[in-house]
Formats: C-alpha cells, structure tokens, sequence
C-alpha cells in the first residue's frame, strides 16, 4: 500500500518538535549581530511601546532614519524602507536601544531635547530644510506653519510646511508635533490628533 506525499509530509510535520521561542530569539540575535558584523545590516528596526502606541524605529549605520506609527502601518514602513533605503531589512533591537531609550525618558517627562545621530535620506529638498527648523522649537512651545515657512527662508510656502510635517520620516524626535495652524487649532498629525493633543499635553505640563 502506498502513501500520497502529502500525507507522508503531514506526518513528518507532526512530528517535528514544536519551536522553542527562546532559542529562535537567540538565532535571530545571533543572526542579527553577524549582518551587522558583516557590514550587511543595512536597515535595523525594533517596535517600542509608547503612551502614543507602537512605534516602529529603524536606523542605518548613519543614524535614526525612520520612526513609524501604528496607524501608519508597521509592514507598509518597513516595505518602503526596503525599496527607498536598502532591501537588506532586518529586526536588531540593540542599534536602536539609545534611541529606545532617550524616547521612554521623553515619555516619561525627563527628557526634553533628543541627542540622537539622524539619517536625513528619507526627506529632500525643502522638505528637509523645514523639517530642519523644528527642533528649534521650544519644548512645550508651538509655532505655526507660515512661522516655519518663514524660519525656512520661504515665507509663501505653508502648504509645503504642511507636507513635510505630514511626511516627516522621524515624528517625535523631529517634532512636527509643536506645528500648528495660525488660528491656534492643532491641524492634522500623522500619528493622529489624539497622538498630538497628547504630545502637546506631555510638554506643556511640564
């Protein structure tokens, strides 16, 4: 009598040992400290715990190039780092533990400047240079996108603030959270406005 290979691999299956959580961890760890040992850990990212919900950071050998919100969709972050930054994506928490860090101290309202080395690539042009102006905008203190404009050397270019606070690749640490509109009303974040009414609330009450 013989046996259809599908069920001969259905019992082959079944009788593998079922994975063991703690030696995968330890494999992928390995794994990821050989890559980057190796120069091919082009793209590192882990997921972090926030007041705001999961944020998903990624950084190059450069610096801290990409931070996600949940409602951004994690994966579609991480496909788009794959195609703009480097294919060579890979999940090792320890090149973002400072950045990990200094976030909690910012959660936790010890913290009010980043001091963290930053990969600008993901954003060109006047993008950037706006972007470029937020930190100087002061904890706990807002500025209206024409105020950017303005900071940025192209006062008649609000709506392109807009798109790049919308754009920006590096939320919270690049706070284009402190934008708001001229009439005082928060505008839109894309971590969204609760995120914002909640970042702003942080820094305020401080």
């Amino acid at each position: 009598m013989t046996h259809a290979p599908e069920a001969d691999g259905e019992r082959l299956r079944a009788a593998l040992p079922a994975p063991d959580d703690a030696v995968m961890s330890r494999l992928h760890s390995r794994l990821a400290a050989q890559a980057g040992a190796a120069g091919i850990l082009d793209v590192a990212y882990r997921t972090l715990d926030s007041p705001v919900g999961s944020l998903l950071l990624a950084a190059t050998e450069k610096g801290l190039v990409r931070v996600a919100f949940a409602v951004q969709d994690h994966t579609l972050a991480l496909r788009q780092l794959a195609e703009r930054v480097s294919p060579r994506v890979l999940r090792a928490p320890a090149r973002l533990d400072e950045a990990s860090r200094q976030l909690d101290e910012y959660f936790a309202g010890r913290r009010r400047l980043f001091d963290l080395p930053l990969d600008w690539q993901l954003s060109r042009a006047f993008r950037r240079d706006a972007l470029a102006r937020l930190p100087e905008i002061a904890y706990g203190h807002t500025a209206s996108y024409a105020q950017v404009a303005a900071a940025a050397g192209s006062p008649r270019a609000v709506r392109a603030v807009g798109t790049a606070c919308a754009t920006n690749p590096l939320p919270l640490v690049v706070p284009c959270h402190r934008v708001i509109r001229s009439d005082g009303s928060m505008g839109r974040y894309a971590g969204g406005t609760g995120a914002k009414r909640f970042l702003l609330d942080l820094e305020s009450a401080a």
